[in-house]
């Protein structure tokens, strides 16, 4: 095989990991959220624009607001996980541009000085780094069980401002009994990659 990376790991971080449906009362501390994001923020995203934001909930008032805005199937396991956080894209992000890209802090101003495109660009890239934060729960020896089932415009009521946009919400934790379901079949390599 041509990857570097140990298999051990390859499997925790994606042939075995899988979305959590059920979690142990295990906290997930501060000390372990801080090391996924020490991990994951080093992704890449166009111009270091980094637009996601992450809103823990911890307090159970917080959790019960949430839940109200959930779809159905997912209000259990929510309320039930040692750890929430609502993934979003910041749509102001290009304000902290010139500190982040250096190279070019014109770019605040010559790519971004429109609300239209700061949300298409921050939705993009926000979902790049909902990914690689998955990955980094995952790092972490946790299981994550991301939502896009949920009242979206409610959580971002609730939970955010009009510069933000609710993209998805994560249940994190050590995983339960029975939290897994079965595996999803997957495209093939020649079904998806075209060489022209």
């Amino acid at each position: 095989m041509s990857l570097v990376l140990d298999p051990a790991a390859q499997d925790l971080l994606f042939r075995e990991a899988r979305t959590a449906n059920t979690f142990t009362d295990e906290p997930v501390t501060e000390e372990q959220v801080q090391a996924i994001y020490d991990l994951v923020k080093y992704g890449p995203t166009a111009f270091n624009q980094t637009p996601l934001r992450i809103t823990l909930v911890r307090s159970a008032e917080a959790r019960e607001r949430l839940v109200q805005h959930l779809a159905e199937g997912n209000r259990a396991k929510t309320a039930a996980a040692p750890l929430v956080a609502i993934l979003s894209a910041d749509n102001e992000f290009h304000e902290e541009l010139p500190a982040l890209f250096p190279a070019f802090p014109q770019a605040k101003d010559v790519f971004f000085a429109e609300r239209p495109a700061r949300e298409g660009s921050a939705t993009l890239n926000a979902a790049l780094q909902a990914a690689y934060f998955i990955v980094g729960v995952r790092a972490a020896g946790l299981a994550a069980g991301p939502m896009t089932g949920f009242d979206h415009e409610g959580v971002r009521k609730e939970f955010l401002d009009d510069d933000h946009t609710p993209l998805m919400v994560v249940n994190i934790g050590k995983p339960g009994p029975d939290a897994w379901y079965p595996r999803s079949p997957r495209l093939a390599y020649e079904d998806v990659v075209t060489t022209v």
